[in-house]
């Protein structure tokens, strides 16, 4: 990689080890939150009891964790992640889990420290948008996979689907002159157009690959929990808020509460997200 998207790997992974805290804080919030993400990509897999996973982006633990219960039994996972401070909340889940076949290594997607044709399959749980060289990222994995293996991962779809995130981000750019995202470089929604990453796939001599769009909810038990959650986890919130004066925040706060009131009133107190599921298989040689 250059120098220009090395820094923006360092850059992340001391954004990622900054957040753990909040992470830990929130981590049953969160895994319910993305329960459905995760479970989409496993059933995807098709894992067979003895498969050799890898789980990139891993984060706190998920789904490696729970694709390590389902293949204790003779299988193993690894997962990676930049952040050696989010692995190690995924350690302390594994050890209370029992998991004797769940190992972590701090990794970074662009340069995975892994053999050729080592894993039977490759999950990847909302990680894909924010790697600094999808390209490279991509090529990685496929390097990596055996033959046969596939590779399952999520992205977010499109902003206007995905109202856990606009619903604050509306509020902050009402009140705040924030920059628009740079298309080509890490965020949220940079996979988010249909074929996205059939297209880089294809430009890489892969073929074969699906997509399909998969839908959840945000359960959120008030706008103060929403509000905090937001806060404590989300980088571009946090970011956006880390030098507003306390009142332009208050002020942003009643948007967000406004909003969560006018849903409660139409019967849809529940925030509403939508992924991309992205499936690829290795052809074998």
């Amino acid at each position: 990689m250059n120098t220009e998207l090395i820094q923006i790997r360092d850059n992340q992974r001391n954004s990622w080890n900054s957040f753990s805290g909040g992470w830990n804080k929130w981590d049953d919030f969160t895994m319910r939150f993305l329960k459905e993400q995760g479970q989409c990509i496993i059933d995807e897999l098709s894992l067979k009891p003895t498969d050799k996973v890898l789980d990139i982006a891993s984060g706190t633990g998920e789904p490696g964790l729970t694709i390590a219960a389902t293949i204790r039994n003779g299988g193993s996972v690894i997962a990676t992640d930049l952040s050696e401070q989010m692995l190690e909340i995924a350690e302390v889940k594994a050890s209370a889990m029992a998991l004797d076949n769940f190992s972590v290594e701090v990794a970074d997607a662009c340069e995975l420290p892994f053999e050729d044709n080592t894993f039977d399959a490759i999950s990847c749980r909302l990680g894909f948008m924010f790697f600094p060289d999808m390209q490279l990222a991509a090529r990685e994995m496929m390097r990596v996979l055996k033959p046969g293996g596939v590779l399952v991962t999520t992205v977010w779809a499109e902003p206007e689907k995905n109202a856990w995130i606009t619903t604050i981000m509306g509020a902050l750019k009402k009140h705040l002159d924030l920059p628009a995202p740079e298309p080509q470089k890490p965020g949220l929604f940079r996979c988010a157009a249909g074929g996205f990453l059939t297209s880089l796939f294809s430009e890489l001599g892969f073929s074969g690959a699906t997509e399909k769009t998969i839908a959840g909810i945000m359960n959120c038990d008030s706008a103060d929990e929403y509000w905090n959650f937001m806060n404590d986890v989300v980088p571009p919130v946090v970011s956006a808020l880390k030098n507003t004066s306390q009142q332009i925040q208050n002020q942003i706060k009643q948007d967000v509460i406004n909003v969560f009131e006018d849903k409660a009133a139409k019967a849809m107190a529940q925030t509403p997200y939508a992924a991309r599921l992205f499936t690829v298989r290795k052809p074998n040689q």
